[in-house]
């Protein structure tokens, strides 16, 4: 993972930056991680330059990068909205964790807080309990920080991000 830059950043976002780095670094078989906000806005990415390709794809009418966190952050949104959905049509309650497994890979998503949702794409040999429990701390640890303040900060920086990265 290529550690984005933190310059300017508050130190909840920089925590939160940190946090998301030792997942992807610690936890054999992701690929690809995203922080999305409940409008289904990417927040946090564990591949910033992934995220400009798949925007560079899209301006010269190419598919994107398979597995982007720009992707994951769309795939996590549509399927935290079905499973929030199928909840409340089954009277279940609120959607703690979703997982779909595949032929070659894995898609993980879970609550953070305030319809906020952590989403991992994982590979085909990942120890899926691993990623679940590693998820599961990330979101414990971050959950009571990322407040309407910090989301608006992460998304603004992703924005400036974006401005700043050549096209």
């Amino acid at each position: 993972m290529t550690a984005p830059s933190t310059f300017g950043l508050s130190s909840e976002a920089r925590n939160l930056h940190w946090l998301l780095s030792n997942l992807v670094e610690e936890v054999p078989g992701i690929q690809s991680v995203a922080v999305v906000s409940s409008d289904g806005l990417l927040l946090l990415s564990s591949d910033p330059e992934r995220n400009t390709a798949a925007r560079e794809a899209l301006e010269t009418k190419r598919s994107g990068p398979r597995g982007s966190a720009a992707d994951l952050a769309t795939i996590v949104s549509g399927i935290g909205s079905l499973t929030i959905g199928a909840a409340k049509l089954m009277d279940s309650g609120k959607v703690k964790h979703t997982m779909v497994a595949m032929e070659e890979g894995s898609l993980f998503v879970m609550s953070i807080s305030d319809g906020s949702l952590l989403g991992v794409h994982g590979s085909a040999d990942c120890d899926m309990s691993v990623v679940s429990y590693h998820m599961a701390l990330f979101v414990g640890r971050a959950g009571h920080v990322l407040t309407p303040e910090l989301r608006s900060e992460l998304r603004k920086s992703l924005e400036d991000a974006s401005a700043g990265s050549p096209r």
